[in-house]
């Protein structure tokens, strides 16, 4: 069997689960698995292949695979998964990582995975920082949105000069985004734990948000690598899925500097309900930000 075989028999078996991108999420796990590049593939992907189980004594290679080390074939590895994947886990918690603005991030199922929309949030509230600004960001997860925005200004020549806060209620959550922040380089960042603001002191300049904004009653409906796999915590907006831009609206106040922005990121039919919030809670220049599929997807607004 050769590796073009592996391949097509992988994808087959994707496509047979209902998995819609079956060919591209076959490549990509063959990739990691096996550890070559398109052109090392395609250079040999039509020769016998030969595991290294095979191979001498047949002792197996040892490889880091999903936080531990295991001893296996990489056909087997490759093979396991496929399998974890026609189950529907998404294929970045089964590659350990995803990309935003840019950045490889670490993902587990303690983090949401990361979307490319939230990019419309971090390139929006990257607007509107100044040097010397203090910033939190509220319910951030795997921490793509602050290590992004830290990242992001260094490479704009602020490097330390804006200060920023990730906020999470989940302490695996933060410890992921710790290791991102670690790992990319960024910060320092103070990574709090906090039930929304009970934690929270002081003020900032700025304050962003991807609140979970998912109605409860609608979480069922949602694909099984969603409803299944990714933290309810961080999908459940409550019956009608603004449970929390009520408390963003309602006590970001308190904890924003006069002059400053909050920004969230919206289902694609909650823009106009949570622009409401914002004009009753004493914010200006209240704007909507569409994302590349035309759709609202941020709410931006000044602390009057």
């Amino acid at each position: 069997m050769n590796q073009r075989q592996i391949l097509e028999g992988a994808a087959a078996k994707l496509r047979a689960a209902g998995i819609e991108e079956a060919d591209n999420d076959a490549w990509l796990l063959m990739s990691e698995a096996f550890g070559i590049s398109r052109t090392e593939y395609y250079m040999h992907c039509d020769e016998e292949y030969c595991d290294f189980r095979n191979i001498g004594d047949g002792s197996a290679d040892s490889l880091n695979f999903y936080g531990s080390t295991v001893k296996c074939s990489r056909i087997s590895l490759y093979n396991e998964m496929i399998e974890r994947r026609c189950r529907r886990e998404p294929l970045q918690y089964i590659l350990g990582k995803a990309y935003f603005m840019g950045y490889e991030f670490k993902v587990t199922p303690d983090v949401l995975i990361p979307r490319f929309d939230t990019e419309i949030l971090v390139e929006e509230t990257l607007k509107h920082i100044k040097a010397g600004d203090c910033i939190l960001d509220m319910c951030t997860g795997s921490g793509c949105i602050a290590v992004s925005i830290d990242l992001e200004m260094k490479k704009r020549g602020n490097n330390g000069l804006v200060k920023i806060t990730a906020a999470d209620i989940s302490e695996a959550a933060l410890a992921v985004a710790g290791q991102n922040s670690a790992a990319l380089g960024a910060g320092p960042i103070e990574f709090m734990q906090s039930d929304m603001y009970g934690n929270v002191k002081g003020k900032y300049n700025i304050i962003v948000s991807n609140p979970p904004y998912i109605p409860s009653q609608d979480i069922d409906a949602l694909e099984p690598e969603v409803k299944v796999c990714e933290p309810a915590q961080a999908l459940d907006g409550g019956a009608d899925g603004l449970l929390y831009y009520r408390i963003l609206a309602g006590e970001s106040g308190k904890y924003l500097y006069e002059g400053g922005y909050l920004l969230m990121e919206t289902g694609y039919n909650q823009a106009e309900a949570v622009s409401r919030m914002l004009e009753q809670n004493n914010y200006a220049d209240i704007r909507v930000i569409k994302d590349l599929a035309g759709l609202d997807r941020v709410v931006c607004g000044r602390r009057i």
